[in-house]
């Protein structure tokens, strides 16, 4: 198996290397809270409208930046300032020097390794669709 990432530079990887960084957990399209007074990221449960919660994948995945203003797309360039991506992220790991965990598809060449792995949000996600004008996002604060 080709093992690009401990071969390449982020900056060095083709299209389709760097999308295939992508673990598929969808912990980056968890809805997040910022507090006003400190700046403080919190994550919610409670995820994108167009996340297909138990594939974990986006159902308008080339459209999401113009329907979702807020859907930021990781690239080359802007991956080292992502510092809310979550820590388990690709992107985020190789950034920092580190290597990709076990359970990642690249590494254990099974796409549903990260699905038992317990880091995907299938498991406990919320879809945005599924509240209600009276629901409160500090209510689904899972850090």
């Amino acid at each position: 198996m080709n093992r690009f990432w401990e071969e390449k530079s982020l900056a060095e990887m083709s299209r389709e290397e760097w999308e295939s960084l992508c673990d598929g957990c969808a912990r980056c399209c968890l809805i997040k809270l910022e507090d006003e007074e400190s700046g403080e990221l919190c994550t919610t449960s409670v995820v994108c409208r167009y996340l297909e919660i138990e594939q974990c994948r986006c159902s308008v995945y080339n459209e999401r930046t113009r329907l979702v203003p807020d859907c930021l797309q990781v690239t080359q360039e802007n991956v080292s300032e992502l510092y809310w991506m979550p820590q388990s992220c690709a992107y985020r790991l190789l950034a920092e020097g580190k290597s990709l965990p076990e359970w990642h598809p690249l590494v254990s060449g099974r796409g549903e390794s990260i699905h038992e792995s317990g880091i995907a949000v299938s498991g406990f996600a919320v879809s945005e669709q599924m509240l209600d004008e009276t629901s409160d996002l500090e209510d689904y604060i899972i850090d």
